[in-house]
């Protein structure tokens, strides 16, 4: 964070269905952490923003000490905090220090919420070709050990250790360069690479604000970090994660959560929402890897769509009867070039809407063929909740309210009008390959939001509710927008 920038917050509700809702303004926030339910996010200036459901934020998470840019992890039954004290031009110097602490709780309700003293684990005097601040926390899976980096456009991104016990710097432990033309670093750990995701370009200037997220990966944690062209960090190389677009721009602060297997988000602020007066905002966004490198998936805003199964690509459909098109049909062997063409019309829901049954309609798989009772209409019901990334959807057959819907014996039906139930709400998740998976919010007769059972093909024609598996295609469907 290049100076110190902080927005109050406020209630204000956000109407965009794909943004989050609440009030999620925030600047420079850590990587979310859950506890006892929420989700938790901590940004510049102490304080920090909390949701019970991963759509909905609103204020009141607290952080001692201010300073800019933390990050939290939790580490056994601990929260760890690493934050800059100072640094990034904070009150005119380069002079920073990076400090640690901890707490048991991040509910400041809870018994348990007691921060520790505040220890410190590096500093820049300011003169020297590195800035103290906008530190990360990464804890290796494949050693355990704890690493945290750190530094701003002011000089060299740097790494340390860490004692993952303590919080101290691991005695004797020489900061050791990493990266340049970046700041606002993130580590994190995949497939036998560790990734360094810098945030490039400038911030602190509204919609003219140019952050953008960039990565390079390397097999050791000291690097060398480099992009997929080979250009080291060192030298200012870099991929791109992620830009501005979609009416939002200026993502910085990447942090990575893992929902479930195969299914990954990345948070970030953006610097400026077009559509909140240019506030700087939380933003999640679906994570993909592509050829081993992370990429921001899009936000999910609905629309009209074919669900294909990546089973076999077929599409989900209701089980009507399929209604011939009637046209002038002309054999090959007589086609007259000169003859003028006429396209043939697509079928219309109001050429075959009265040929189906007037109440529920079973669910099944077929061969795409652009017809009424194929097509969905997917919309965001924002004021039915959501998840870690996304509200809450329905799903009717396109240009009617007949909603899909799930059963209570685990199966699909298509029920003649959609009423908001929690089994004709829709959970739709992109994941790490590109794919989607769909969920039910819920399933009559069983208690709770499901988080287990979704849209799968149990064969090439036959859809119906099975338990999340990454590994099959089975579970996994593309939407392909008509």
């Amino acid at each position: 964070m290049k100076r110190y920038f902080f927005f109050l917050l406020s209630s204000l509700f956000i109407g965009r269905a794909a943004a989050q809702v609440g009030a999620p303004y925030i600047h420079d926030p850590s990587t979310i952490a859950e506890c006892e339910g929420k989700y938790y996010t901590f940004g510049t200036g102490g304080g920090g923003i909390i949701s019970e459901d991963g759509w909905s934020w609103h204020s009141g998470a607290e952080r001692p000490g201010g300073g800019a840019a933390p990050d939290v992890m939790k580490i056994g039954d601990r929260y760890l905090f690493i934050y800059g004290a100072t640094g990034g031009g904070l009150g005119g110097g380069h002079n920073g220090r990076i400090l640690t602490m901890w707490n048991r709780s991040l509910d400041p309700k809870s018994p348990d919420f007691k921060f520790t003293t505040a220890i410190e684990v590096a500093a820049s005097d300011g003169l020297e070709d590195c800035d103290a601040i906008d530190p990360c926390l990464l804890l290796d899976p494949t050693t355990g050990r704890l690493w945290a980096s750190f530094g701003t456009y002011f000089g060299n991104i740097r790494l340390i250790e860490l004692d993952p016990m303590t919080g101290e710097r691991v005695r004797g432990n020489q900061e050791k360069d990493i990266a340049i033309d970046c700041e606002a670093t993130d580590l994190i750990y995949r497939d036998g690479w560790y990734y360094l995701l810098g945030t490039h370009g400038t911030c602190c200037d509204g919609v003219n604000s140019t952050y953008n997220i960039v990565v390079g990966r390397s097999r050791s944690v000291e690097g060398p970090y480099v992009d997929n062209v080979g250009r080291d960090m060192l030298n200012g190389g870099g991929r791109m994660v992620i830009a501005a677009g979609d009416r939002v721009c200026g993502p910085g602060h990447f942090g990575r959560t893992i929902i479930d297997e195969g299914v990954e988000i990345m948070s970030c602020h953006y610097e400026a929402d077009f559509d909140q007066g240019g506030r700087s905002v939380l933003g999640l966004r679906p994570l993909l890897w592509k050829n081993g490198w992370p990429v921001a998936g899009e936000r999910f805003h609905g629309g009209t769509f074919a669900i294909l199964s990546e089973r076999r690509g077929y599409s989900l459909e209701m089980a009507v009867d399929f209604v011939r098109i009637q046209h002038e049909r002309q054999g090959w062997w007589r086609t007259n070039p000169d003859e003028p063409v006429k396209p043939v019309a697509d079928q219309q829901l109001t050429d075959v809407i009265g040929t189906w049954p007037q109440g529920d309609i079973k669910v099944r798989c077929s061969d795409y063929m652009m017809r009424p009772h194929q097509q969905w209409t997917i919309t965001p019901v924002p004021e039915a909740g959501g998840f870690l990334g996304g509200p809450y959807c329905k799903i009717v057959i396109r240009g009617t309210d007949r909603a899909l819907a799930a059963t209570a014996d685990l199966e699909l039906t298509a029920v003649p009008a959609f009423t908001g139930a929690p089994e004709q709400l829709w959970r739709i998740e992109q994941l790490t390959d590109g794919c989607y998976r769909l969920l039910p919010k819920g399933i009559p007769g069983r208690e709770g939001i499901n988080t287990r059972y979704v849209l799968y093909s149990a064969a090439d024609s036959t859809p119906t509710l099975a338990e999340w598996d990454f590994s099959t295609d089975n579970a996994k469907w593309n939407l392909k927008g008509l």
